[in-house]
């Protein structure tokens, strides 16, 4: 067997290329380890799921405009289940979560506002809805209007 310092390093791995690893066994069974070839793409996936971090996300950039329902443009979803966005009320939004419900105290919400003037916070109200609320930072009550740069992470934990 060659020293590992032998071979050259890489660089930009493409998905299909290979990696050497080894399988290990369930705890209850009695195969012992394999070594194999796992895919850089079958690495980055698992990555993905939130396997790694101990939850799953879902993260979203939003904009909303007057007293219309925010558009989510959704860069990652490894939860399973579907976010709805609809317009509650002025400053107020609500996301109807389908096909997964929310576990009660594993749920961590993180909003950024893309306008410095403005506050926005989240609640889970049941296990498949969250409220969403935005306000102005200066006192000023509920408010609509979510400017470019607003981002929306809802973490589930297992």
């Amino acid at each position: 067997m060659a020293n590992i310092t032998a071979y050259p390093t890489g660089t930009s791995p493409k998905a299909t290329d290979l990696l050497l690893g080894t399988k290990i066994p369930s705890a209850d069974s009695d195969d012992m380890p394999v070594t194999q070839n796992f895919t850089i793409g079958g690495i980055g996936s698992l990555i993905n799921t939130g396997f790694t971090g101990g939850y799953k996300s879902y993260t979203a950039s939003l904009i909303q405009t007057g007293a219309s329902a925010p558009v989510a443009t959704v860069l990652q979803n490894t939860t399973g289940g579907t976010f709805t966005w609809s317009y509650i009320n002025n400053g107020q939004s609500r996301i109807a979560v389908s096909g997964i419900t929310l576990p009660a105290n594993k749920v961590a919400i993180f909003l950024s506002s893309g306008n410095g003037d403005q506050g926005i916070g989240g609640i889970i109200t049941t296990t498949t809805q969250i409220d969403v609320d935005q306000f102005s930072s200066g006192g000023g009550g509920p408010v609509d209007g979510m400017s470019a740069g607003t981002s929306i992470e809802i973490r589930i934990y297992s």
